[in-house]
């Protein structure tokens, strides 16, 4: 699940794409708390297949209900950002809020060759997202990966995933993936 700030109003419409520039990706469970969805005046649940597609958005693991990812996270950030003295939240989510958006409700993409992205790595193809996983492609919808491609080689993509989360992912980190991808 993932958190952007509020982002509806009273009547639960959908008024802006971000409040705030920590955008983060929560455990759906976590000591028992109960939440009804867009509740007013509190944060707009959004839901993601896995936790890959929240990193392609431009989340990242929160530092609360699943702070050994968030620490494995950080580890990562650090090798790819050596010259960042600590890797607090607020410095990575400066970083990674520059790389999510031209405008609100406009995703900022970037370029890639696909040959060198790492596993967990979304990619436009054909008009759709595509999960990175080893030598396939897995295309993405709302509740399960419904198609299975070999990955092209030598070939530019329009990359989904904010940069610096690939590095991240390049250093290591391993995004928990739905189980339809396997």
């Amino acid at each position: 699940m993932g958190n952007r700030g509020i982002l509806h109003d009273a009547d639960r419409k959908v008024v802006r794409d971000w409040q705030v520039r920590r955008w983060i990706a929560c455990r759906l469970e976590f000591r028992g708390r109960h939440r009804s969805v867009m509740t007013p005046g509190s944060y707009t649940e959004l839901f993601f297949l896995d936790e890959a597609a929240a990193l392609a958005d431009g989340h990242r693991p929160c530092a609360e209900c699943r702070h050994a990812d968030f620490v494995a996270f950080q580890a990562a950030w650090r090798a790819i950002y050596p010259q960042q003295p600590v890797a607090m939240a607020d410095a990575i989510d400066r970083v990674l809020h520059a790389e999510r958006r031209v405008r609100p409700f406009l995703k900022r993409t970037h370029f890639a060759q696909i040959d060198a992205l790492p596993d967990g790595s979304y990619v436009m193809l054909d008009g759709g997202a595509w999960l990175v996983r080893g030598s396939r492609l897995w295309a993405w919808a709302a509740d399960r990966y419904v198609d299975c491609v070999r990955r092209p080689s030598a070939t530019g993509v329009t990359l989904l995933t904010p940069p610096s989360i690939v590095e991240v992912l390049r250093a290591g980190y391993q995004p928990r993936l739905h189980p339809s991808c396997q």
